[in-house]
């Protein structure tokens, strides 16, 4: 059942690089950001959908979506440089300021992810309301490549990323004896808004992961369009398309 108190949050500035205007951009006869959009109203538990924006033409496409746009953002939470904490508290004092709306959960889904299942999303938004104690929820996966056999500069010089407590020398070790870890993958993050008013954080004490074996489809380079394009227009001919990840772990 959809729940007032579980507000998806698009953040969509005008000023992309790596794809300009990418937010409007076209991918598969859509706006991109359409499908982030779609993906908020088609989910069962999420109540209210709002688009973050500097951009007056997003704003129109966003709307256009279904989703609500009713503030614009200001230009010094929409920077190259912007962290995500200023955007989502600027929306949240908005929304108390003019609203004297406060949702519990904030679902973010960004729009350079046009591949999603509703169904993780619905699954990860279960899993924060059955964990009161948790701050916030990040989607992970598992990477292709370990920290643990990653170099750094240091004067000229390679010197470790990471070590590992006790061991002398990871770099050098098989990957099946190094610590498990994975990366944060974009698919969906869910934050409460205390975590951001109150611990002026995007993930708090308390981290829940979601882990995600789906192959992950991301919009940030102009080259990746062909692919994500093909997987959209794909769904949206009702064609099966498979998710599965391909793992090629460095020894």
């Amino acid at each position: 059942m959809k729940n007032r108190n579980i507000l998806a949050l698009i953040p969509a500035r005008g000023g992309s690089k790596g794809i300009p205007r990418k937010n409007v951009r076209l991918i598969a006869g859509r706006p991109l950001i359409a499908y982030s959009i779609a993906h908020a109203l088609q989910s069962q538990l999420i109540g209210r959908v709002i688009v973050s924006t500097d951009d007056e033409e997003i704003a129109t496409a966003a709307r256009a979506a279904g989703a609500e746009v009713p503030f614009l953002r200001p230009a010094e939470f929409a920077q190259d440089l912007s962290p995500d904490l200023d955007v989502f508290r600027h929306a949240l004092q908005w929304l108390r300021e003019n609203e004297q709306y406060t949702p519990e959960l904030v679902v973010h889904l960004r729009p350079t992810g046009p591949v999603r299942r509703i169904e993780l999303i619905d699954d990860a938004i279960g899993r924060m309301l059955a964990a009161p104690q948790a701050d916030a929820l990040r989607s992970v996966s598992v990477p292709t490549l370990t920290p643990y056999k990653m170099w750094r500069l240091e004067n000229g010089f390679l010197k470790p990323l990471v070590s590992v407590p006790g061991v002398a020398e990871p770099h050098s070790m098989p990957r099946q004896m190094l610590p498990e870890v994975y990366w944060q993958n974009g698919y969906v993050d869910i934050v409460r808004a205390r975590t951001i008013l109150e611990k002026n954080s995007m993930t708090g004490d308390a981290l829940l992961p979601f882990i995600v074996t789906d192959r992950i489809y991301e919009l940030d380079y102009v080259e990746s369009i062909p692919e994500v394009a093909r997987v959209l227009e794909a769904l949206a001919r009702g064609e099966k398309v498979s998710f599965a990840q391909e793992h090629r772990h460095a020894v």
